[in-house]
């Protein structure tokens, strides 16, 4: 298999999977500097891009076997920093920036962050079938549209039209609820 645009190549990553340190740690080295540009791309601060990166290689050490595909390496690890830097927005959303003026939430907060948790759930499951496994393959697990296109039996326009329509039906509820 060759290299994704410069990532490290089949054989390094299906040796590394079968467990071979050697393989292990040149993967982690090869793959680290485009995991740090995409982190760059994706946090909103260096040092929030610094951590994610390093979480992300972290992963990429610890669960290298989990890969199903040798050739799904950059998609993945692009999964990973992209789901540690909202992860790292997020817990700044909620708990402040670090010496703000906000140490904790409120329980009035936490209250309506459950609400609208809850609301946002309900519309998912109100959602039809069809559009549901659309929304959540996509957005949820965070699969191209050619997969979820193809794992569904869509052509690619009806799975965005469908996608646009669960997306659409959420947010009326969401957000129009609160008009």
């Amino acid at each position: 298999m060759a290299e994704v645009r410069g990532w490290p190549a089949g054989p390094v990553v299906a040796a590394a999977q079968n467990g071979d340190v050697e393989a292990v740690a040149a993967l982690v080295s090869g793959a680290h500097p485009h995991v740090q540009r995409f982190a760059r791309s994706l946090c909103a601060t260096p040092e929030d891009a610094e951590d994610a990166a390093q979480e992300a290689l972290i992963i990429l050490y610890r669960k290298i076997g989990m890969l199903r595909a040798t050739g799904a390496l950059a998609s993945w690890m692009f999964r990973i920093v992209r789901n540690e830097c909202l992860r790292r927005a997020r817990s700044v959303l909620r708990e402040g920036p670090v010496g703000g003026a906000v140490p904790y939430r409120s329980a009035e907060d936490e209250v309506l962050g459950r609400l609208e948790a809850g609301r946002v759930a309900e519309a998912i499951a109100a959602l039809p079938d069809d559009q549901r496994r659309v929304l959540i393959m996509r957005d949820v697990q965070g699969l191209s549209g050619r997969t979820v296109a193809d794992a569904l039996g869509l052509s690619t326009a009806a799975m965005k039209s469908r996608l646009h329509r669960a997306r659409a039906a959420v947010r009326t509820v969401t957000v129009g609820g609160e008009r």
